[in-house]
């Protein structure tokens, strides 16, 4: 495949370049897009160093696949401009997400959905819904989910690496029992803290990544009946975003199924804390592409619901990882030849 990483030098592009070489991508020719300030600056890509060019029209010629994490505004000039010039675009923004042309693609649920691409665009969900949805998928395939209720702990680094040095020079700080510096990139101090309002309050009184989570679960899953009521909560943790989840389904399931189909779902590490000890953690997700999940029991208010903790890093599944997975399901299904 002729590829094209677009936002190649931030830190979702950096981790496409990596992954396209774990993963063993079919590349044929690759070349990598950034703005003006990064374009020169040299880029390495299996062990070869290429040169960073500036992104612009006439740079797509030829391509075929284009990964792109770009801010949104970007996308909505560029995406486009890649896909009338012939490629097909995986794009990590939030842009596209909710366009009914664009499919919104979790491989491992709703891979199918790459058949149906109208305008060169496929949308990269969430960072949240993504893992979400991977554990929600075998379940729902058992016994209809009808209503989930999601509360998150999302690491420093969804607020990229400008997250990252805010939130270890505030750690440096409050681990030494000095004065913490105020915040530059989250919204308030995250160093022995945790913060709900580290993202725009929308007017129905549900934070933009609150409602990103209830709109693309409900596409991704391709049943707008399905309740989603979230609460997106900021942690002291680099990497990785964790999540507690009550399902609700149409009838009940047995923790025995639940757990059984989460073990053999593809993309997920199940954890059985009764059976080995072991539960999800960052810890164990940072650097992973798979999904953890453990804590599967049975809701004591709700015979018809059951409560698990999911974690998975969201960098790597949550954005860069996940929009290989779609890259590959285009080439595995000769969407792209």
């Amino acid at each position: 495949m002729n590829v094209a990483v677009v936002g190649a030098t931030g830190a979702v592009g950096d981790l496409m370049r990596k992954v396209l070489v774990e993963r063993n991508f079919p590349v044929k020719s690759i070349k990598f897009l950034a703005s003006e300030k990064s374009a020169g600056k040299t880029v390495e890509f299996a062990g070869k160093p290429y040169p960073v060019e500036l992104l612009r029209p006439e740079a797509f010629a030829g391509v075929q696949i284009v990964l792109s994490s770009t801010p949104g505004s970007v996308s909505k000039e560029f995406s486009p401009i890649a896909a009338r010039a012939g490629a097909i675009v995986v794009d990590n923004s939030s842009a596209w997400r909710m366009d009914p042309d664009c499919p919104l693609v979790v491989p491992e649920v709703n891979a199918d959905q790459l058949h149906h691409i109208k305008k060169g665009i496929v949308a990269n969900p969430n960072c949240v819904a993504i893992p979400l949805c991977v554990a929600l998928k075998p379940l729902h395939d058992l016994a209809k989910v009808t209503r989930v209720v999601v509360a998150t702990y999302q690491s420093s680094s969804g607020k990229g690496a400008k997250g990252l040095v805010d939130f270890a020079a505030q750690a440096a700080a409050w681990g030494a029992g000095k004065p913490v510096p105020a915040p530059t990139a989250h919204r308030a101090q995250l160093a022995g803290n945790v913060v709900t309002l580290d993202w725009t309050l929308d007017p129905n009184g549900f934070t933009e990544e609150e409602n990103k989570v209830i709109n693309e679960t409900k596409k991704i899953m391709g049943d707008a009946t399905i309740g989603v009521c979230p609460t997106c909560v900021r942690v002291p943790v680099k990497v990785a975003h964790s999540e507690a989840i009550t399902v609700e389904f149409a009838r009940p399931l047995s923790v025995a199924d639940a757990k059984a189909a989460l073990a053999r779902a593809p993309g997920v590490v199940f954890m059985d804390e009764t059976a080995d000890g072991k539960f999800p953690q960052p810890i164990h997700a940072e650097g992973s592409d798979h999904t953890f999940v453990g804590r599967v029991r049975q809701d004591p208010s709700n015979p018809n619901a059951l409560c698990l903790w999911v974690v998975a890093d969201n960098l790597r599944k949550g954005a860069a990882s996940n929009a290989v997975q779609c890259a590959e399901e285009l080439v595995k299904r000769g969407i792209v030849k």
